[in-house]
Parts: structure tokens; sequence; C-alpha cells
């Protein structure tokens, strides 16, 4: 029997698992399936350049993973009985249980009004490829002068206000902030940030909390009403609910309690990566929802299974920052270093070089998709031993 391993979520962590798993175990002695409502790849980094107008390359799952051993169920996933070790989806056929051995759950996150009223009914996201495609409908009909507001002053808020300022300088576009634009960075990077913005004619409504979205305007906490044609709401992100509803141990949050071997602490059978997991970093910190987060739980998910099933070492790699990479447009950007618990330190590079570099990781971080058995590890190992869902089984591969 073969060795069941199933990925739900096909974001930049499950595939890039999905892909490193194959690169790891013996294509005899796995069987690794990869679970996604989508078909093809959607870069989430780049949903500011699809909302305004721009076309990202297509990245079909079909093409990608053609020849890996990885086979692709196009699925939504409706649930996870993690006693019994099933995930619960629907496709066009009809729903449909299936059973793993080992599971890893990266269902990752999406957006969340922060309860604030309207926002529901009146903001637009771009967490997600749907959202992105909304806000550039709304986008593209929008006579010049109207008003478009970003709601949220962190990463996300900031490349959504400036690629909307660079891509439609006829529009009136502003950022609301609940404290200091780029409050967390270095002076360098709020000096260039600052600069930038001022550039774009970005008007910056700092120190502000946003009390309810209107269809043709925010209101404040305190009184103050600003006119908005299209608001994007960028405050943050929320998990995937179904972990909740399962028997994990979980945060307050909704995120997956995991050792450092992104194993859950309740289900050993179980692992998760990404935003979904509450993953401890350095100076025993959680690691922020990011890709740059996301990436490294993904190889450490992947080659701690293929570790226990091989009878290798577990992996130990650090899971610390280096850089935060931030595009101001097509033109401009802010690398801005940190420690490795994510503080920021004085050293920021700006400017064109740094557009370029924050291109350079975006386009990486699709190629390692894109390319899952591509590169190292290399080794594919054979399985000595297996765990089930319903207890635990020994076997060894010839």
């Amino acid at each position: 029997m073969q060795h069941r391993i199933i990925v739900i979520g096909a974001g930049y962590t499950g595939a890039i698992a999905a892909g490193r798993l194959a690169k790891r175990l013996h294509r005899e002695d796995v069987a690794i399936t990869l679970v996604n409502a989508e078909s093809d790849f959607v870069e989430r980094v780049r949903m500011h350049q699809l909302a305004v107008g721009q076309d990202l390359e297509p990245r079909p799952f079909s093409e990608m993973f053609a020849g890996t051993g990885v086979e692709l169920k196009l699925a939504k996933v409706t649930g996870v009985d993690v006693d019994r070790g099933t995930v619960a989806v629907i496709d066009a056929d009809g729903a449909e249980e299936l059973t793993y051995d080992s599971l890893v759950y990266a269902l990752g996150s999406g957006w969340t009004t922060q309860g604030v009223p309207g926002t529901a009914e009146h903001a637009h996201e771009i967490a997600g490829r749907p959202g992105a495609l909304r806000l550039r409908e709304r986008l593209a009909g929008l006579d010049a002068g109207q008003p478009v507001v970003v709601v949220g002053g962190g990463l996300t808020g900031l490349e959504a206000a400036t690629e909307i300022a660079e891509a439609r300088p006829d529009l009136d576009v502003a950022l609301a902030a609940r404290g200091r634009l780029g409050d967390w960075l270095s002076p360098r990077g709020r000096r260039h940030l600052r600069k930038v913005f001022d550039r774009l004619g970005i008007t910056v409504h700092e120190h502000t909390a946003v009390a309810g979205v209107e269809a043709d305007r925010i209101a404040t906490a305190d009184g103050t009403s600003v006119p908005a044609a299209v608001t994007v709401w960028t405050t943050g992100f929320v998990v995937h609910p179904i972990a909740k509803a399962t028997a994990l141990e979980v945060t307050g949050t909704g995120q997956i309690v995991v050792d450092g071997t992104m194993r859950s602490v309740s289900h050993p059978d179980v692992y998760a990566i990404g935003d979904a997991a509450m993953v401890m970093g350095p100076g025993d910190k959680p690691l922020r929802m990011s890709c740059a987060s996301g990436t490294p739980t993904a190889w450490q998910a992947a080659d701690a299974i293929a570790a226990r099933l091989t009878g290798g070492k577990l992996p130990n790699a650090p899971l610390r920052y280096f850089n935060q990479c931030i595009s101001l447009g097509r033109k401009e950007g802010l690398i801005q270093y940190v420690t490795a618990d994510d503080r920021a330190v004085r050293a920021a590079l700006t400017g064109r070089l740094a557009a370029v570099y924050k291109e350079l990781v975006c386009k990486g971080a699709a190629w390692g998709v894109a390319n899952p058995t591509l590169g190292m590890p290399t080794r594919r190992r054979r399985v000595v031993q297996e765990r089930t869902g319903a207890g635990s089984a020994v076997r060894t591969s010839a």
C-alpha cells in the first residue's frame, strides 16, 4: 500500500509542499494528491497589479505537475475529519470523501471586514483573484477625478495605493492608516515611502480609524467623512474557517497550533503551513501572514514528512526574516532590511533597483511553484515507515 498524502490548498505553500514531497519521496511508495478549487496557480502577491488592468501569466496546475507523480484534484474542500483521517470535497461530479495517512493543511487566508459596518456591501478586496477582478472592472469604469480610498497602511495597502495611483494618475487616490505612514519602517524607508506617495499625489490620512463604509464615502471614528467612489479594504487577513470546525488544536484566530516541524500538536498525522499555522519564530514571536513566512514552513513540513517516512533526520531549519519587499508601482520599490524577528534596521534599498529586486523575488517564487520537481532536493528516498489515520503500521520497501 502507498502512503496517502493529501495537500489541501494550492497557493504558494501548498503547491511548494506538494512538489517538494514529490522530489523527496519515491513515487512507488506514496500517493500525493493536491486539492484545489481553481485549475491554475494564483500569484497572490500580484493581485494589486491584476486589479489595475495588468495581465498575469497563466500557470495551469495540469502543466506544472505533469509527470511529477502529484495527482491534481479540482475540488472545493468542505470539511476535514482529523479523527477519521478524511477530507470532504465537492467537485463537478458532486460530493466525495478522500482518505489520508498524512494531511498538509494549506487553505490559507482571506480578507476580513474587521466587523466594520458597510464593508462587506461596499468595499473591494484583493486577497484573491475574484476580488481583484471585480475591483479591476470597477476601476476601469471610473471617470477622471473620482476618489479612491485604500483602507489599511500595511504592505498590501501600500502596494495597492501606489499601483492604482501610478496606473490611473487621473484618479484622486488616498490611503487611510491607523498609525503613521510606514511607522514600522526605518527612517530611510519612511522618507522614501513619503517621497513616492507625494510624487504620485496620494493623500494620506494618518491615525485614522474607519468606522463605516458607504457606497460613496468612508466614515472615520472622529466623525469625518472621506469621499470614496471606490473603497479598497486591506486591513489584514483571516484564516480559512475549516480548521476551527475540526478537533485540531487551534488558536483564538483559528490558526492550527504546530511544533517546529509544522506538525499539529494535537493530531500528528496533520501538518499545517502558511497562514493556516500558528508558527513561532525568533524571539518567540508568531510569524506574520505572508509569502515570506509561508514558503519556509512548506519546506519544513515537506522535509519533516519525508524524514519521518524514510527514517531520515528531521529538519531543523531556522524560520527567520531578512527583509520586507514592497512594490510601489512598477518603477519604484522599497526593500526594508529587518532583524530575524522582523524589526526594521537602518539599511533599506530604494528606487528603481528595489523595484527590480522585488520583481525578481516575485518571479522566483512563481518559478519555484511552476517547476515543482526541479532544483534541490532531488534524491527520492524509499518509505520505510508509515502512519495511517486509523493507527500505526510499519512496512519496509524493497
